[in-house]
């Protein structure tokens, strides 16, 4: 069976520039790469014609003699020895290195920094809008203070006798050249000959540390403050983490948040309902008046400009609802009872259903339900 053409193999041009054909080779590699097609032996077989079709074209001089010769300039050695697919060429160590990478751990370049940390912050709703500074404690690893963060007691550092002094160790998997961070020195590509007694020779040592964290203005559940280089300090020679303090705002017995916005329930009496009257309200900035127009049903929203909560983001104002809620008198003395029952007598015959209006309407309706239920 005669081959395909490499360029038709990938899918890509044949003027197609060294991204397209890595680009084309990755989609290749990865449709059909054996531990992704387990007992497929077509895939297999694709497998291997996408890697041979690569390793031609990503190779400038044996590109030239395929775009010349076509597959005879292998079959009969007008490339030499070492022009066939599979000899010399691109690097496939690094290229399956830098496809498979995260699938078989591969494509690590030394170590790392140090971990992000996170703290919870509670704060009262005061607090959250007006901002805040707080100190807080936790534990972590910090940079061992009597070697620097060598991790060596005489600040003596050696080349790793095992990676020498590369940080990374290639080793075999099957077809694949893999490489990975150097387990003798941990990706550093040096090692501690003298380890430090204070650390053991890692560098770093758990403590309690204490930062002071200022809180902005307006922030709210959720939210996350950021201080760079203060999460756990890294293995030796890199850079420490960061922190991330998380907000999280206690209820509040008065108000609700919602956004900007604050929201608040104000209990006022039937007779204040009725008659109409100016009440007093609290918000965060002191109090303020609210005025209720006579006959005032409960569940009347009132809305206050710019008594809500100055954003962090945008600093506008949000508003203050107030929600008023008309209690049932309790406690009543006797003279109030006595008042109370004379209100209520005067809410007869059909001229009381002028008096409550959402009553009136709850009436029609039941009456309304039970001509339907019983027609």
């Amino acid at each position: 069976m005669s081959k395909r053409d490499y360029y038709e193999v990938l899918g890509v041009a044949r003027n197609a520039g060294e991204d397209e054909l890595k680009k084309a080779y990755r989609r290749c590699a990865m449709k059909y790469h054996p531990d992704r097609n387990p007992g497929d032996a077509e895939a297999e077989a694709r497998f291997k014609e996408c890697k041979e079709a690569y390793e031609v074209l990503s190779d400038g001089g044996k590109r030239r003699l395929y775009d010349q010769h076509g597959h005879a300039a292998f079959e009969h050695g007008m490339g030499g020895g070492n022009a066939g697919p599979g000899f010399g060429g691109a690097d496939m160590g690094d290229i399956f290195g830098d496809i498979f990478g995260n699938i078989f751990g591969g494509g690590a370049r030394g170590p790392r920094r140090g971990a992000d940390i996170g703290y919870v912050m509670e704060l009262e709703l005061e607090e959250a809008v007006a901002g805040v500074e707080r100190r807080i404690e936790l534990p972590t690893l910090v940079e061992c203070g009597p070697c620097d963060g060598t991790g060596s007691e005489d600040g003596r550092l050696e080349t790793c006798d095992t990676c020498h002094g590369r940080g990374q160790v290639r080793f075999q998997r099957g077809i694949f050249s893999m490489q990975q961070p150097c387990h003798a020195c941990r990706g550093r590509g040096e090692t501690v000959r003298s380890p430090c007694p204070s650390c053991g020779g890692n560098g770093r040592v758990e403590e309690e540390k204490v930062l002071s964290v200022k809180v902005p203005a307006g922030v709210d559940t959720g939210d996350r403050i950021r201080l760079a280089g203060e999460g756990e300090a890294g293995p030796p020679g890199t850079a420490p983490g960061d922190l991330y303090v998380e907000i999280r705002v206690r209820p509040h017995a008065i108000f609700q948040r919602d956004g900007d916005d604050l929201h608040c329930d104000v209990p006022i009496r039937i007779s204040q309902a009725a008659l109409g009257d100016v009440v007093r309200v609290p918000t965060l900035g002191g109090a303020a008046e609210i005025r209720l127009p006579a006959e005032t049903q409960t569940g009347k929203v009132f809305r206050l400009r710019d008594k809500g909560v100055k954003s962090v983001r945008s600093r506008a104002p949000g508003d203050l609802y107030c929600k008023v809620v008309v209690e049932t008198p309790v406690n009543l003395t006797s003279e109030q009872r006595e008042l109370l029952e004379k209100f209520e007598a005067t809410f007869v015959g059909d001229g009381a259903r002028r008096h409550s209006p959402k009553s009136s309407t709850f009436v029609d309706g039941v009456k309304g339900f039970w001509e339907r239920m019983t027609s």
